[in-house]
C-alpha cells in the first residue's frame, strides 16, 4: 500500500501539518544504538545542516561552481592535496577504481565498463573484501575491473600482497579501514608503500572514519574515501580525498559511468554545512562527553539483574567508547540473542550491535542518542530482563 493510500482525505498532509514523519506516514519508530547503520538511516544531522539542504533544494545553482567550492573546502579542511564530492562512499570506490584505469582520458572514460586494453586487476587483501550490505568487490566490478583477493581471510602477508601487485595489468590496490575487516591486521601504510614500489596507486576505503581522515591520508594513499553522512552528519555523500591528479581523474568520470553516481546540489551544500560544523567542534570536549554518557549508561545497566556492563574502546580507533553488555542467561532466563530480539520487537524498536551475541555479548553506540532515548533503552532492558527472570524462576519452581 502506498503512502497516499494509507491516508484518508482528511488525513493527508496540509500546510499546517505538524505531525512527525513516523506518525504522518505510519513509519516504524526506531532508536538506533548500533552506529551509523545504513538500514537505520545512517545518522542524524544538525538543524543548520537541514536548513542548508532545504535552501539548496529551493533554488538553482551553477553546479560546476558548487563542485569547485566543495573541492577547495575539502582540501582546506582535511589537509588533503585535493578533494571532491560524489554520490556516496560506495560509488566513490567504483569511481576511484575507474579513475585508476582511465586517468583523465575521455576515450577511456567513455568506454567503461569495457576495459579492453586497460589495466583492470584490482588487488585487495582477502579479509578486506567486506560486505556492508552488498559485497565491496561488486563496487570494483561495476567499473569493469576484476578483484584479485590476496592471502586468505585469516591473514595476508606483505609478501603475498606484493606478489599480486607485481602482476601485469594491475590498476590499483584497495584497502579497507573498518570494523568489518577480517583476519590479522597489518599497517595500511606498509601496504600502500608496497603498492607504490610497484608503481600501483592505492585507495583506502574508510567510510565511517572521518574522525581519522588525517591518519588515513598519512598512510600515503593516493585516494582516501570517507562518508559525508556517517559521523560527519551530512546528507548522503562520498568524500574523495588525496592526490590532485587522482582526484581529477575521479571527477572526470562524471563524463562516463560517474554520471549515474553524481552528487546533487543539496548533498554538496549539506556537506559544506557539515564541514563547517566539524571545524567548529571541539573534538576533545565532544569525546569526553561521549565517554561520560557511556560511563553513566554502563553504571545504570550494571544495576540490572543478570547484566554486566562496561565501556569498551571503538574497535576502529574512533574517539569514543561503546557500552558492552554481558547477559547471564542462567539468572535472566534469556540469552544475549533473545534480549536483542526482544528490544528489536518493541515500540520503539531498539537496534544494537549483535556481532558477538552468540558469545553472550551485546554492544551499544550511544553517540546519536538523546538522554531521553538512553532512558528508554534502559527501561526497556529492565522490563525484558524482569520478564525473563520471572520465566526462569517459574522453570526452577521458585516463588516469584
Amino acid at each position: 500500500m502506498g503512502i497516499h493510500e494509507q491516508q484518508g482525505p482528511d488525513e493527508q498532509q496540509g500546510p499546517d501539518d505538524r505531525r512527525g514523519l513516523h506518525e504522518r506516514y505510519g513509519l516504524t519508530r526506531l532508536i538506533n544504538a548500533r552506529g551509523p547503520f545504513t538500514p537505520a538511516g545512517v545518522s542524524r544531522s544538525e538543524e543548520r545542516i537541514g536548513r542548508a539542504v532545504a535552501e539548496a533544494l529551493s533554488g538553482f545553482l551553477v553546479m560546476e561552481e558548487l563542485h569547485e567550492l566543495a573541492d577547495r573546502t575539502l582540501a582546506r579542511v582535511t589537509g588533503a592535496e585535493a578533494g571532491t564530492v560524489v554520490h556516496c562512499t560506495s560509488s566513490a570506490i567504483t569511481l576511484s577504481v575507474a579513475a585508476a584505469m582511465t586517468g583523465e582520458s575521455a576515450e577511456r572514460i567513455a568506454a567503461l565498463p569495457d576495459t579492453d586494453g586497460l589495466p583492470a586487476r584490482v588487488v585487495l587483501p582477502a579479509g578486506h573484501a567486506v560486505d556492508y550490505g552488498h559485497p565491496l568487490v561488486q563496487d570494483i566490478r561495476l567499473a569493469g575491473a576484476t578483484p584479485v583477493l590476496s592471502g586468505s581471510d585469516a591473514a595476508c602477508s606483505l609478501e603475498e600482497l606484493e606478489k599480486d601487485l607485481a602482476h601485469p595489468g594491475t590498476a590499483c590496490l584497495v584497502l579497507v579501514s573498518s570494523r568489518l575487516t577480517r583476519g590479522a591486521r597489518f599497517p595500511l601504510a606498509e601496504a600502500v608503500a608496497a603498492a607504490h614500489r610497484r608503481g600501483v596507486p592505492a585507495v583506502v576505503d574508510g567510510a565511517a572514519q572521518d574522525f581519522r581522515v588525517g591518519e588515513l591520508l598519512d598512510t600515503g594513499a593516493d585516494l582516501v574515501l570517507v562518508s559525508g553522512q556517517k559521523y560527519l552528519g551530512g546528507p548522503t555523500a562520498g568524500l574523495v580525498l588525496g592526490r590532485a591528479e587522482a582526484v581529477r581523474a575521479v571527477r572526470a568520470q562524471g563524463r562516463g559511468i560517474g554520471r549515474a553516481m553524481k552528487a546533487s546540489k543539496e548533498s554538496i551544500v549539506g556537506t559544506l554545512a557539515a564541514l563547517e560544523a566539524r571545524q567548529e567542534l571541539d573534538v576533545s570536549a565532544w569525546a569526553r562527553r561521549q565517554a561520560d554518557k557511556v560511563a553513566r549508561f554502563a553504571a545504570r545497566a550494571a544495576e540490572l539483574p543478570g547484566l554486566a556492563a562496561h565501556p569498551v574502546p571503538d574497535p576502529t580507533g574512533l574517539p569514543f567508547p561503546r557500552a558492552a553488555l554481558r547477559v547471564d542467561a542462567v539468572r535472566t532466563g534469556l540469552d544475549a540473542a533473545a534480549l536483542a530480539d526482544a528490544l528489536r520487537a518493541g515500540d520503539p524498536r531498539i537496534w544494537l550491535y549483535t556481532d558477538r551475541q552468540d558469545d553472550g555479548e551485546l554492544a551499544l553506540e550511544l553517540v546519536p542518542l538523546t538522554d531521553d532515548e538512553v532512558d528508554v533503552v534502559l527501561s526497556r532492558m529492565a522490563d525484558v530482563l524482569a520478564e525473563g527472570s520471572g520465566v526462569a524462576r517459574d522453570r526452577a519452581g521458585q516463588p516469584r
